[in-house]
């Protein structure tokens, strides 16, 4: 029910999902009249691989945290986790709001056992492969033994999603030299490289896209306003390439010249193929859309609950997270 547009696009992209994956159960988790009302143009019949779960509630995209948490009891965000909590679903998929899935996610999942907080995880298009970067927004401020615990789960994500064997480990900062940056990243550092990870030291902003490192880690605030940036530079990117491109009628026939690489760039980085943040730490699998995808990026989203779920990201955070404490 949740994103800037709820169930026209969530329930076509869930179909669409399915439809591709004969293994796939779906639930969803809202008010019957909107979602029948999403199901009926498609020819979509209910059954056991296709269910509706009643919400009567939805929360609002700028609704505070605490009071989604304590009013929306019977959210379709708050059902649908429970789902997970219950084991009836594998995986949770939203493109709500963001802080209420967190505090929501926390509150009736909680987390790992040695992990103190979850954080947000997503891909990174770099140059050579991608970068795994964390927090992108779930903590603020954060401590030395948070961004341990971010390191770990990243290399668990990295490592389990996508097949990378020892992935390297880098903690972002204002430079590489190790005596730059504060008292925090400073002791991470001495952790991190203590522990059994493979670490490669600090990095800094343009090593997220050098392919040089798997894992950044980094505070949620810094890691949030990362993210916006690079993606307001692809928009400001895009933008300028289309107004040169539809200058005048000379630049029509080089557009036309070189359709087929813009075609493949646009293909590599368009957004809506990395769409689907995971909230790792919690002891179930959440995973957030962003609020604006269209029927790909939700489909992308649930593909990323897939892969998790069926490689038991959690467990594996708390077997790898015993490890570096043993």
């Amino acid at each position: 029910m949740g994103g800037d547009h709820g169930p026209p696009v969530t329930v076509p992209a869930a179909l669409d999902f399915q439809r591709s994956s004969s293994d796939v159960n779906l639930v969803l988790v809202g008010t019957d009249a909107a979602i029948s009302g999403e199901l009926a143009p498609h020819g979509a019949a209910l059954g056991p691989r296709l269910r509706v779960h009643p919400a009567t509630q939805v929360v609002g995209m700028d609704e505070p945290p605490a009071q989604a948490l304590r009013f929306k009891k019977d959210s379709s965000m708050r059902v649908a986790i429970n789902l997970v909590k219950s084991g009836e679903a594998n995986a949770c998929v939203s493109a709500g709001n963001t802080g209420a899935l967190m505090a929501t996610g926390r509150f009736v999942l909680k987390t790992i056992e040695g992990i103190d907080r979850p954080a947000i995880i997503s891909r990174i298009r770099a140059r050579h492969g991608h970068t795994h970067m964390l927090d992108l927004g779930a903590n603020s401020e954060c401590s030395a033994e948070h961004l341990l615990q971010f390191a770990v789960m990243g290399t668990v994500v990295a490592s389990d999603m996508h097949g990378i064997a020892k992935p390297r480990v880098g903690i972002l900062n204002i430079g590489s030299e190790e005596m730059k940056g504060d008292s925090v990243v400073q002791d991470a550092a001495k952790l991190v490289s203590a522990s059994k990870l493979n670490y490669v030291g600090f990095v800094e902003g343009d090593d997220i896209f050098s392919g040089d490192v798997d894992v950044v880690v980094t505070d949620g605030f810094t890691g949030n306003v990362a993210l916006k940036t690079m993606e307001g530079l692809a928009n400001m990117l895009v933008g300028a390439l289309k107004t040169e491109y539809t200058r005048n009628p000379l630049r029509y026939v080089g557009a036309a010249a070189s359709w087929p690489v813009l075609r493949s760039l646009r293909r590599e980085f368009d957004p809506r193929t990395y769409n689907g943040a995971s909230m790792v730490g919690l002891s179930g699998i959440v995973i957030k859309s962003h609020g604006s995808a269209d029927v790909l990026s939700f489909r992308n989203a649930i593909r990323v609950g897939l892969i998790e779920a069926r490689k038991g990201v959690p467990t594996q955070i708390a077997n790898l997270l015993g490890a570096q404490l043993a």
